[in-house]
């Protein structure tokens, strides 16, 4: 099943995006989760899925990580099951990403679905990123709060919350609802009966992550090792001054290296198309050959994009999880980038050359893309 989000993009730019929180009533039509609390309760018990418990009773705050073994232990009330990167691992759930590609797909992070009894939630909190939370099954009740400075407090080591706050929007949100919300406004949700969430939760690298992911590269690449010089080395009334012209020079030193477009675009080309949640990859046993490959296209196969992969393209290079990917055919790689599911038609003539096969062929047995059975 595919989603259609009844939106309109332009507007909804203009308005809301980093602006204002924002209730789409009915943003999908006749909504049907694409998973059940079930099976997302199954995901939860694997080793390589990222989820928590969060619960709270007479006021006080209880976080476990999972994997769970149980939940024969939880009562009827006051708790939430949250998953995240569900779109890594079921691909029903990963469908339900693709109509927020009107939106760039570097910026987009992962599918965060939970479960929750009545009164469960994560309290009053902030989130630094961007987020659309589709309502599913049952009811849900949401407050937001003004973009304003609010004191933050950890009633449990793994759960930052802020205290209260007036609400500018307080909604009953009902199946295909969808809430929207900027970074930086408090909000807060409880369940008002058994209900499931969606969150499509969007990526902002602060600084912090820029600077340090830049020096990992710049160390792997060995660069930046020209030392620094001053062969007219100015005096100074004091020995122990450093002078202003110095610190600029130390500087340029710096920013040089990040001025060096080619070397910027491979860092961030392979920065930002690193998954942060594990992959669900299966290579094929055994390995497809390529003219495996070719014969499987040419007879009206598909191969589909395993769920939470990232594939981007800066200027006219490809990057997939982390990896520059090199070839001369520009448009069957603007097709491997734009598309989900890939047809031989949508890769042109790139198909009858054994360096694009091979590279493909590659891809595959890396599990990155698969055949649908």
């Amino acid at each position: 099943m595919d989603y259609q989000l009844d939106l309109n993009w332009p507007d909804f730019i203009a308005n809301y995006w980093q602006k204002r929180p924002v209730v789409l009533k009915r943003g999908f039509k006749n909504f049907i989760d694409p998973i059940s609390p079930d099976e997302l309760a199954g995901l939860a018990m694997e080793n390589e899925v990222d989820s928590r418990l969060v619960s709270h009773n007479e006021g006080r705050w209880q976080v476990s990580h999972g994997p769970f073994q149980s939940y024969d232990h939880l009562g009827e009330n006051n708790w939430s099951l949250l998953v995240q990167a569900v779109n890594h691992w079921h691909e029903q759930s990963a469908r339900l990403m693709r109509p927020f590609r009107a939106l760039p797909d570097w910026r987009i992070d992962d599918l965060m679905i939970s479960f929750s009894v009545p009164g469960g939630g994560v309290g009053p909190h902030y989130d630094q990123y961007d987020v659309f939370i589709i309502q599913g099954v049952g009811r849900r009740r949401w407050r937001v709060g003004e973009k304003v400075a609010l004191k933050q407090h950890c009633p449990h080591p793994d759960l930052l919350q802020v205290e209260p706050f007036d609400a500018i929007i307080d909604e009953e949100m009902e199946p295909g609802d969808i809430l929207y919300i900027p970074p930086g406004f408090p909000h807060e949700g409880y369940s008002l009966e058994n209900s499931m969430n969606y969150s499509v939760g969007f990526r902002a690298p602060s600084g912090r992550e820029l600077i340090s992911g830049f020096a990992d590269y710049v160390l792997q690449r060995e660069l930046g090792s020209q030392r620094y010089t001053d062969p007219g080395v100015p005096v100074r009334q004091h020995p122990a001054d450093v002078l202003p012209q110095e610190m600029d020079t130390l500087r340029e030193m710096m920013l040089d290296l990040i001025n060096q477009p080619e070397h910027f675009k491979t860092w961030f080309g392979e920065f930002v198309s690193q998954s942060r949640h594990e992959l669900d990859v299966a290579p094929p046993e055994p390995p497809y050959q390529p003219d495996e490959i070719y014969d499987a296209l040419k007879q009206g196969d598909a191969i589909t994009r395993l769920g939470g992969l990232r594939v981007l393209r800066i200027a006219d290079e490809i990057y997939v999880n982390g990896e520059k990917i090199d070839s001369p055919h520009r448009p069957a790689l603007e097709a491997l980038a734009s598309n989900i599911t890939l047809k031989a038609e949508m890769f042109g003539d790139a198909l009858e050359d054994p360096s694009f096969l091979a590279m493909l062929a590659a891809l595959v047995n890396s599990g990155y893309w698969y055949f649908e059975d």
